[in-house]
């Protein structure tokens, strides 16, 4: 019971940065649900951006060659790899935001 205690107790008392850690806890939830929304949406933009790239190019009006992805991902893949990174480091990684996380991405 000494350990449930200190944690409701450093969630009920203290701050972080001026806020309360309930205050905190409650925007990085929120920070999930949206995060998980937005990947969600661009998950769905993504299959139909697909599937009309594919669909274009079975028709002959642009043309698809390996050759062609392997130069845009060797000039832009390692930005694309430093950026997300980035991101992966600055967002909260707590219980709160993976949970967030997924309700955004399932019902949004």
């Amino acid at each position: 019971m000494g350990a449930i205690d200190q944690v409701i107790h450093f969630i009920t008392s203290g701050n972080i940065g001026g806020l309360p850690p309930i205050v905190l806890m409650i925007i990085i939830f929120v920070i999930g649900l949206i995060v998980g929304y937005l990947i969600h949406l661009f998950l769905k933009i993504a299959i139909i951006a697909a599937i009309v790239l594919f669909v274009v190019a079975y028709f002959g009006f642009f043309g698809l060659s390996l050759s062609v992805l392997k130069n845009y991902a060797a000039q832009y893949g390692s930005i694309v790899y430093q950026y997300g990174a980035l991101i992966i480091g600055i967002l909260p990684l707590s219980i709160g935001f993976i949970v967030g996380l997924i309700i955004g991405f399932v019902f949004g």
